[in-house]
C-alpha cells in the first residue's frame, strides 16, 4: 500500500485502540458478489476481534446463486436446494480494513470465500481476479488498474423513486454538464462530501466532473494495483449511494437509465515487471513495446467472446448506439473516443482503456478478463493491426455483441474462457445470463402497454 493511500486504513492494533476508546463499535465484513454488490454482515468490533479475526465468519452460499431480487434460482451447480444451501466462510483480508467515515463508530473489510471443508470458491469474483492475478505474477507482472465510474443523481430519495415506479424523477442538473465547473457547483455539497468520506476510507481521489446526460458525474480515484482497485470500486459504488440516500437524493449506475447518454465505467490497464517499472511502453509503433502489442491483440481478439463480464445484464446493451461515446466496432486506436480499446499516455503512463464496460459492470470480472485477454495475447504473440483512424463507428469493424443472449452464446463457446476460467465459472456465470434473460423474457414492459394496450 502506497503511503499517499494509507490515510483511513487500519492496522488491527490501531483498531484495537479504537475500539477500547469507544470510537469504533460496528466493523463490517464484506464480499462482492455476482452482480459486484457488497453482502455480508454488521459485527460487534469486540466479536470481531475476539472471533472472526481468527476464524471468519460464515455466509449462506445462496449469496452467490441468487438473482438481482436476491430470489433463490436454479441452475448453480455450487448451491441449490439439493445440496442445502449450506454456509461459506467469509476469512477477513485484514489489508482491506479501514474506517467507514460515512457510518458513525464504523470500520470495515473485504472478505475472501472458502469452503467450510476448505478451498476457495472459485465463482467467488474476487477469487476469478485473485487467479488472474496469480498467472500474471508466474510471468512476473503486475497489473495496475483505473476505473472511471459514471452516476447519474436524482433530487428523489430512492423510496420515492420505487413509489413512482422510477418515472418523472427530477434530475440535480437540467442540462448537460460535461466539464461544467457552474454544472458540478450545482451539487458540490454532495460530490464534496463523497470525495472526502472516500478519502477518509483510504481511496486516493483524483478529481470529480460533469458528464453529458441529466444530473450525470463521474469520480475519478488514483489507479492501484488491480485487486486494491476493484476493492475501491466497489466500496465506492456502494458508499456513494449510502452517502446520496442520507442526504435525501439518489444515485444510479445503471448502463442507461433513460434514452440518453448512458453511465461508462472506462477501465484503463497497464502491466509493471518484477522491478515495478511500466512495460508496455517501448520503441515500437505509438509507443508501444513488444509486450504491449501482444498485450492490446489479445483484447481485441478475445472482447467479444468475453464481453459477459464487461456487460452483465439486459440493460447494459442499451449503451451500445453509434456516435454515443460508448464503443461499437471492436477496433482500438491511438487517443480515439470511438473504438473500444483506446491507447492513451505517454512512456511510463502508457496504457490501454476498455470503453466497453457501463456503469453496472462487476469489476473484478471485467479485469479479470482483461487479464486473461491480454495473456492470451501475451504467450501467443499475437500481431497487433494497425491503429484505426477516424470515425470507428462507421468502419464496418466486426461489432460488440449487441445483446445479452448474443453475448452469452460467444461465453458458453469460448475455449478460452472454459481454458481460462474453468468449466464450473463459466457454467455459473452463463447460468447466471440464463436467469437474467428468462426474467426479462417474462416481463410486459412499459413500452408493451404504450404499444399494445389501446392499439392492437
Amino acid at each position: 500500500m502506497s503511503e499517499r493511500s494509507s490515510a483511513g486504513f487500519l492496522s488491527v492494533s490501531e483498531l484495537r485502540d479504537e475500539v477500547a476508546l469507544g470510537r469504533i463499535d460496528t466493523v463490517l465484513l464484506a464480499i462482492a458478489d455476482m452482480q459486484g454488490r457488497l453482502q455480508g454482515k454488521r459485527l460487534s468490533a469486540r466479536y470481531f476481534l475476539e472471533e472472526v479475526l481468527h476464524h471468519g465468519s460464515e455466509g449462506c452460499n445462496y449469496l452467490l446463486a441468487v438473482d438481482v431480487d436476491m430470489n433463490t434460482v436454479g441452475g448453480y451447480a455450487m448451491s441449490s436446494w439439493e445440496r442445502g444451501y449450506g454456509d461459506f466462510v467469509m476469512k477477513p483480508d485484514l489489508a482491506t480494513l479501514r474506517r467507514v467515515p460515512w457510518h458513525e463508530g464504523t470500520a470495515m473489510l473485504m472478505a475472501d470465500l472458502a469452503w467450510e471443508g476448505g478451498g476457495d470458491v472459485t465463482a467467488s469474483p474476487r477469487q476469478i481476479l485473485r487467479r488472474q492475478l496469480a498467472r500474471l505474477a508466474e510471468r512476473g507482472l503486475t497489473a495496475y488498474v483505473g476505473t472511471e465510474l459514471e452516476f447519474c443523481v436524482y433530487e428523489d430519495s430512492y423510496e420515492d423513486a420505487w413509489k413512482r415506479g422510477y418515472r418523472d424523477m427530477t434530475p440535480s442538473n437540467l442540462y448537460n454538464v460535461d466539464y461544467s465547473l457552474l454544472g458540478t457547483a450545482r451539487i458540490e455539497p454532495l460530490l464534496r462530501r463523497i470525495r472526502r468520506n472516500m478519502e477518509g476510507a483510504g481511496l486516493y481521489v483524483e478529481s470529480a466532473k460533469g458528464e453529458c446526460n441529466l444530473g450525470q458525474h463521474e469520480i475519478a480515484f488514483r489507479y492501484d494495483e488491480a485487486l486494491t482497485t476493484c476493492d475501491h470500486h466497489v466500496i465506492y459504488k456502494n458508499g456513494a449511494k449510502e452517502i446520496a440516500a442520507q442526504e435525501g437524493k439518489s444515485i444510479t449506475f445503471m448502463a442507461k437509465p433513460n434514452q440518453r447518454e448512458g453511465n461508462s465505467c472506462h477501465i484503463h490497464i497497464s502491466l509493471r515487471g518484477g522491478d515495478g517499472d511500466p512495460v508496455m511502453a517501448g520503441d515500437g509503433p505509438h509507443g508501444l513495446s513488444p509486450l504491449g502489442a501482444h498485450f492490446i491483440a489479445g483484447q481485441l481478439a478475445c472482447l467479444r467472446e468475453l464481453t459477459l463480464l464487461y456487460a452483465p445484464n439486459i440493460n447494459s446493451y442499451k449503451r451500445y448506439v453509434p456516435g454515443s461515446f460508448a464503443p461499437t466496432a471492436v477496433k482500438w486506436g491511438v487517443d480515439n473516443r470511438t473504438c473500444s480499446l483506446r491507447l492513451v499516455g505517454h512512456g511510463p503512463s502508457l496504457r490501454v482503456e476498455n470503453r466497453v464496460p457501463g456503469g453496472d459492470v462487476n469489476p473484478y470480472l471485467a479485469v479479470a478478463a482483461l487479464v486473461a485477454a491480454g495473456l492470451h495475447g501475451i504467450d501467443n504473440e499475437l500481431p497487433l493491426e494497425s491503429a484505426f483512424e477516424g470515425n470507428a463507428y462507421d468502419s464496418g469493424a466486426e461489432s460488440v455483441p449487441h445483446t445479452l443472449r448474443d453475448a452469452l452464446a460467444l461465453f458458453e463457446g469460448s475455449k478460452l474462457a472454459r481454458e481460462t476460467f474453468g468449466e464450473d465459472v463459466v457454467e455459473h456465470y452463463a447460468n447466471n445470463a440464463r436467469v437474467e434473460l428468462a426474467a426479462f423474457d417474462a416481463a410486459v414492459t412499459d413500452w408493451e402497454l404504450f404499444r399494445g394496450f389501446e392499439r392492437m
